[in-house]
Parts: structure tokens; sequence; C-alpha cells
């Protein structure tokens, strides 16, 4: 009868940090299977692109990220572009970040 309602309620129970840790781990396990379904495998993707750019030789048919397909006729190991036959005796240079994919290689040069 004497008891006003603000201490029949309480205090708060005990164990609240457990409560953001559980309140954390939806976070966490949409972040691990972002991890694996979307930011890996573009890791993946950029890595291979790198390397397929880095192994292009002449005499390669490729297909730039602009839809022409030619013929590599001429690569510089330390420029960023490589010089590509269109068609016969029309030569352009491509940006060598613009191949998007290589058709047909060439077999390597026996030494």
């Amino acid at each position: 009868m004497f008891i006003s309602p603000a201490f029949a309620q309480g205090a708060p129970a005990a164990g609240g940090g457990m409560d953001a840790i559980i309140q954390f781990v939806p976070f966490i396990l949409i972040f691990v299977i972002m991890w694996f379904l979307i930011i890996r495998p573009q890791q993946r993707r950029v890595k291979a692109h790198q390397e397929m750019i880095k192994n292009v030789r002449r005499g390669d048919t490729i297909v730039t990220s602009g839809g022409i397909i030619g013929k590599v006729s001429k690569v510089l190991e330390d420029s960023a572009d490589i010089e590509v036959e269109i068609a016969d005796n029309v030569k352009v240079k491509v940006a060598r970040a613009m191949i998007s994919e290589v058709r047909s290689k060439t077999e390597p040069v026996k030494a």
C-alpha cells in the first residue's frame, strides 16, 4: 500500500553487455555472407583479368570492351597500350585495360 510504482518496477536485469553482442550478430553474419558471395569472387575476377592482360602476346586475337575484335600486332612490355590490327593495314592503339577477352592464344616461341 505504501510502496510507490517506481520502486515496484525494480532494477534492470544484470548482463546487459551480452544483449549488445547478440544485437550485432546479424550484421556480422550479413557481412560474412556478402564477403563470400560478392567481394571475394570479384577480387578473383580482377586478378584473373590482370593476369590475362599481362600475358597478351603478338598474334593473339582479342576483343576490346568496346566490341572491337582484332589481332595484336605489337606489344611493348612497359607500355600501357598495345597495337591491334582490326582490318588489313588498319592498326589502332588500344589501352591494355580495355581488353575484355582473349579469344585465341598463339603458341609461345620455342627457345
